[in-house]
């Protein structure tokens, strides 16, 4: 027989308020409620006495499940300073595997000049606390890492946090405008990179010849941002197996793609769903295309997968067309620049 007995309420209160002193009344209850769930004294009757096991000897198994169902804000919230078995829970391998910061923005401005925004100090600080504590628990596990559209991180930021995910496969970081000059060396750390969401950058072709260098078995891409001849030139030239390329919502030339279909001959997914499409490219003035033509058709037919959308009732390649094949994201529904057609590209 089992009896369980709630964890004493002024020890609660006296926990929390050592170790989540700022907490709102909101992560109050949400913490009393976990404590009570799981912060209990188990008391076991067996024949000849009463064995007693305090709450934090709960089965490691057991914690690792129910922390699996707090989100990272929750996990780097002092879960792992209530004892040490809770800390080795906090620590497993299962709930480090992604690193999702994609709900994480930072607080900025835009300026005229580089790196064109500019971040108050507390959302730095706040995303080096969430980083440190994160990576340190996560003990280079971390596979899949994903940031905010509008989380502006810093030099430091990708540095530290290159050094302590040396497994990354996955990268979702669509804001360089502060990194793009340390992103080189981050790839360097990255060998198992396979996936990578990004901006338009100047520095693309110094970029993918650090991926073909030092990633093998790089395969798949999104650029959020507008495409053009030069940034296709490179990925032929250095990145001529990519398999999985998605160019959704951006300005894209007609003569671009053309170029990708006839040279990317190991891709296998394509798409360009709710693109911008422009034809002929500059400097001539372009003119919106509409419909995809038979030469196109015709050469994506090799493709196992071919994305595509450009009608004129749909909204999102309306919003495309509107934002000139830049999005501007924070205009629309929270979350819809995770969406993408490529089940593998969608967070």
């Amino acid at each position: 027989m089992v009896k369980l007995q709630p964890f004493p309420s002024d020890s609660f209160h006296c926990l929390f308020s050592r170790i989540w002193p700022e907490s709102n009344v909101n992560s109050l209850i949400f913490f009393r409620s976990f404590f009570c769930y799981v912060a209990m004294e188990f008391r076991e009757m067996e024949e000849g006495g009463t064995v007693t096991r305090r709450w934090e000897e709960m089965d490691i198994v057991i914690l690792v499940k129910i922390f699996q169902s707090l989100t990272v804000f929750e996990l780097t919230s002092g879960i792992a300073h209530v004892c040490s078995a809770w800390r080795l829970a906090a620590c497993d391998p299962w709930l480090w595997k992604t690193l999702d910061l994609s709900m994480l923005e930072s607080n900025f401005i835009k300026i005229p000049l580089e790196p064109c925004v500019y971040v108050h100090g507390h959302s730095d600080k706040t995303l080096t606390r969430i980083l440190k504590i994160s990576l340190s628990l996560s003990r280079g596990n971390i596979t899949s890492l994903f940031f905010h559209v509008n989380l502006y991180i810093s030099e430091d930021h990708l540095t530290y946090t290159a050094q302590r995910c040396p497994r990354l496969r996955r990268l979702v970081l669509p804001a360089w405008n502060r990194v793009e000059t340390v992103m080189i060396k981050a790839i360097d750390l990255w060998k198992d990179l396979e996936s990578l969401t990004m901006p338009s950058i100047v520095n693309f072709p110094r970029l993918v010849q650090a991926i073909a260098t030092n990633c093998r078995n790089f395969s798949e891409l999104k650029i959020m941002g507008p495409f053009d001849i030069d940034f296709a030139s490179s990925l032929v030239t250095y990145l001529p197996t990519l398999k999985v390329l998605s160019l959704r919502c951006s300005k894209l030339y007609k003569d671009t793609l053309i170029f990708i279909l006839d040279n990317l001959r190991c891709l296998d997914v394509l798409n360009i769903s709710h693109c911008l499409l422009i034809h002929p490219p500059p400097p001539a003035p372009g003119r919106i295309v509409r419909r995809l033509d038979k030469t196109i058709l015709e050469k994506a037919s090799r493709l196992r997968k071919f994305l595509t959308c450009v009608r004129d009732t749909c909204i999102m390649c309306q919003r495309t067309r509107n934002d000139e094949g830049l999005m501007r994201w924070y205009k629309y529904e929270k979350g819809l620049w995770k969406e993408d057609e490529v089940r593998s590209l969608a967070l």
